[in-house]
């Protein structure tokens, strides 16, 4: 199992790359879903990491995929700008999933 790293900025993408993670940089909402959409379909992808600048642009599509995939996971990171609140979105997903607002 692979973990693949989906960012916006070079800064993190090398961190990752450090790590061993493999992943690319990208703009656009377009460019996003189709390198999301490949890593959906590849069956080695575990885990996707996206920085939280790459969810925005992408946001109703991966609130769906979490709720409605089993693989891979897909994790929000937080860039060298920050979180951005990270915590708010999380609450929102499980607000979604389980029908009760936190």
């Amino acid at each position: 199992m692979k973990v693949f790293c989906i960012s916006d900025n070079n800064d993190t993408m090398l961190g990752m790359r450090l790590c061993g993670i493999e992943g690319v940089v990208l703009k656009g909402r377009d460019e996003i879903l189709k390198q999301l959409d490949a890593l959906i379909a590849d069956e080695e992808i575990a885990i996707v990491l996206l920085t939280t600048r790459a969810i925005e642009e992408v946001a109703d599509v991966v609130s769906n995929y979490k709720l409605n995939l089993q693989r891979p996971l897909l994790v929000e990171i937080p860039d060298r700008f920050g979180s951005l609140e990270i915590g708010e979105t999380i609450d929102s997903y499980i607000s979604d999933a389980i029908g009760i607002k936190l």
